[in-house]
């Protein structure tokens, strides 16, 4: 699945703000996050792992590379209910417009399947991705008006 938007605002901003993962719970689809370990160049670097409750299920998270303010991976390794989610991939890429004011086009990747037998296909084609999908997008959106509200305040 995949999930993308354009956001005014600088890349080091939009990676600092997507990489916190604790911002993520400013949708009502996420509960709550735990940052169980720090990673090693930042808190949310590489090693890194997250623990995220949302209203369907947990997640434990792994980031697996970070290049700020390029790009950072992560796997899932654990999750409730149990799910195959794999290489997730958040990348950046910035440019300036006409106008002069910097975008940045984030491109939100991952693979996911429920892990449930008998009904695991059905529920992660109708159920699992559309959820996740929106739960990205509603994180992205989310990305975007706090960094352009900040923006317009200075």
């Amino acid at each position: 699945m995949t999930a993308e938007r354009v956001i005014e605002a600088p890349a080091e901003a939009v990676f600092d703000w997507i990489s916190n993962a604790h911002n993520y719970t400013g949708i009502p689809l996420v509960l709550t996050e735990r940052l169980a370990t720090l990673g090693r160049e930042a808190p949310y670097g590489t090693g890194a792992v997250r623990v995220l409750g949302w209203a369907v299920g947990w997640f434990w998270e792994r980031i697996t590379a970070y290049d700020p303010p390029h790009s950072f991976e992560y796997d899932v390794y654990r999750s409730i209910p149990p799910s195959r989610h794999r290489e997730g991939r958040v990348t950046f890429d910035s440019s300036i417009g006409d106008d002069g004011v910097a975008a940045t086009r984030v491109v939100w990747q991952t693979t996911f399947e429920l892990s449930i037998p008998v009904i695991g296909g059905f529920l992660t084609r109708r159920v699992g991705v559309p959820l996740l999908t929106y739960a990205f997008r509603r994180i992205l959106e989310a990305a975007e008006r706090e960094l352009v509200t900040e923006r317009a305040l200075r």
